[in-house]
């Protein structure tokens, strides 16, 4: 298995990938937006994602944004998703790709990588703290939909 940085070849595979993610999620089925949505992002250069591979199979994906830390005065990356298919799992594949999201963080300057995910999602949480992430206790999140 190799992790590389999705290119536009990887279109049709990640978009079905990113559509089963949504699902995951509760959203509906919408092939054409995600594709659309993916499209955009590797056209516009505004996500870094990386892509597991299998003799040219796609077995998952994580996908990063990019922000900056007032208070650290420093870059910081969002790692936004992170899926791996159905029939990939428990191969290491999600390790892997948190690996290379690790590695691109700290060669890329960045102070930290954070990511947020779902209370019940607890074999993700499992993997987070496998690799040494820290929950956070002190802070709370909060969203507007306006």
């Amino acid at each position: 298995m190799k992790i590389r940085r999705a290119e536009r070849r990887d279109l049709v595979q990640l978009t079905l990938l990113f559509n089963n993610y949504r699902k995951f999620y509760g959203q509906p089925q919408d092939l054409e937006a995600c594709k659309t949505f993916i499209k955009r992002r590797l056209e516009n250069n505004d996500s870094f994602i990386f892509v597991a591979v299998h003799k040219s199979q796609l077995l998952g994906f994580v996908q990063l944004y990019s922000s900056i830390s007032s208070v650290a005065m420093e870059k910081i990356y969002i790692l936004n998703d992170l899926f791996v298919s159905e029939l990939a799992r428990n191969r290491g594949v999600a390790h892997k790709l948190m690996q290379r999201s690790e590695e691109f963080a700290n060669n890329n300057q960045a102070c930290r990588l954070v990511l947020e995910t779902g209370k019940d999602n607890l074999l993700a949480q499992k993997l987070y703290v496998k690799r040494g992430w820290e929950k956070d206790f002190e802070t709370y999140h909060f969203s507007f939909t306006g």
